[in-house]
């Protein structure tokens, strides 16, 4: 079989979606899946690579071949409405070039978004060359616009793909309720996951810390995880490292140093995907708050598969499925969105490292038998077999059952 996979972020960048593509497409080529990635040249985060001019530019990535195709890259960290719409848009309109003019190297098309104009892509490869069309859904962005023509566009997509992954139960029941006549058939549960050979508990002495790593954005809650540390800071002498950036890095800095809290909450920036193991490892617990919004009950970040395969706790807030998933594992409690609660559940979890250690090896101990990177792969092989032949036998694949759920 022979795959293309579109996506905005691969390696070197440093995005979660980066990793998680990198992954599936490693995974897929060990399974025998010939893999093609289309990927813009690296710019994200905006401003931190070179531009490059270039039409396309073609290497092997731990065997998957890898194509950058030229599209526009912004030079600074907010390049405005203009700058990141030329970035969004150039790409997608490239792919479409590529395709028409490479059709016979490819079978299946996987189109991951958002942004959702990635699945331009689909389009031309489903209507004019029949090729067999995945929507691979891991954030409902749509939601966040009024455009009646963008809901158009999407109707048009899901209506005409032949399957759509979606990274948790409730966001592919979201899509069902948003569109018109989806066969809920195709859509099936392909989690965000975590390689658990990259993520593993590191022996390390830990340190008074508790940590929050990955992308500093609007849908965390972590405005009340830094007014938690006053009343944490009460009783433990403790850190909390913010790691990562962000559009919201610059006011979280406010706010700490508004409130006094310099001496608790750090913000060491982008670390290498190599040390964020041992920096989990070494931390008494994880944090993974997303806001209390009916729009993210769908959400389950990838940090917190993160923090559980590294053996830490994580506390989480929001409902939905990241309160189904702490409840599931074990591995999290989940806080109410406000500083006093969140400091309530940092310190319960302080005040019994027994309780602690047993959260980590329950975490652990899930992700490796549900959500690892590699199970999820070979699952998503078998659905990709089938959309290829109909015909074929189901056929049950060890420890990620709950993936067939439609």
């Amino acid at each position: 079989m022979r795959v293309l996979i579109i996506s905005q972020h691969f390696p070197p960048e440093k995005s979660g979606n980066a990793s998680r593509i990198f992954d599936m497409s490693s995974h897929l080529q060990k399974l025998g899946v010939n893999v093609t990635v289309l990927a813009p040249h690296p710019s994200f985060p905006s401003g931190s690579f070179k531009r490059k001019w270039s039409i396309s530019e073609s290497k092997k990535v731990n065997g998957v071949n890898l194509i950058n195709l030229l599209s526009w890259q912004p030079n600074n960290e907010n390049p405005g409405f203009v700058g990141r719409m030329a970035y969004y848009l150039s790409f997608p309109l490239h792919t479409i070039i590529w395709i028409l003019l490479n059709s016979r190297k490819f079978d299946v098309i996987i189109t991951s978004a958002p942004p959702i104009f990635t699945g331009f892509g689909g389009i031309p490869a489903k209507f004019l060359f029949k090729k067999k069309w995945v929507m691979d859904v891991r954030d409902l962005w749509i939601n966040a616009s009024i455009s009646l023509g963008s809901r158009a566009y999407e109707q048009i997509c899901y209506s005409n793909a032949n399957m759509i992954c979606v990274t948790t139960e409730e966001l592919g029941q979201d899509i069902v309720r948003t569109y018109k006549n989806i066969d809920e058939s195709k859509i099936k549960v392909t989690p965000n996951g975590v390689d658990t050979d990259f993520f593993y508990p590191v022996d390390l002495p830990k340190k008074n810390q508790i940590v929050y790593a990955g992308n500093i954005g609007h849908a965390q809650d972590l405005e009340d995880v830094i007014l938690a540390m006053k009343k944490v800071n009460e009783q433990f002498d403790l850190k909390f490292l913010v790691v990562g950036n962000g559009d919201i890095k610059g006011h979280l800095e406010k706010v700490t140093k508004e409130n006094k809290l310099t001496d608790y909450v750090e913000f060491p920036g982008l670390l290498p995907r190599e040390e964020i193991p041992m920096l989990l490892s070494e931390s008494l617990m994880g944090v993974a708050p997303l806001k209390k919004l009916k729009t993210l009950e769908y959400a389950i970040p990838t940090k917190a598969y993160e923090y559980m395969a590294c053996g830490i706790p994580f506390v989480g807030c929001g409902k939905g499925e990241i309160r189904k998933l702490a409840e599931t594992s074990g591995g999290g409690v989940i806080a109410e969105n406000s500083p006093e609660d969140i400091a309530e559940a940092i310190l319960r979890l302080l005040e019994s490292p027994k309780k602690r250690a047993e959260m980590g090896k329950m975490g652990r101990i899930f992700v490796e038998e549900n959500v690892s990177r590699q199970q999820i792969a070979a699952n998503l092989k078998l659905n990709l077999d089938r959309i290829s032949s109909p015909g074929k036998t189901k056929v049950q694949v060890e420890g990620v059952s709950f993936a067939e759920s439609q």
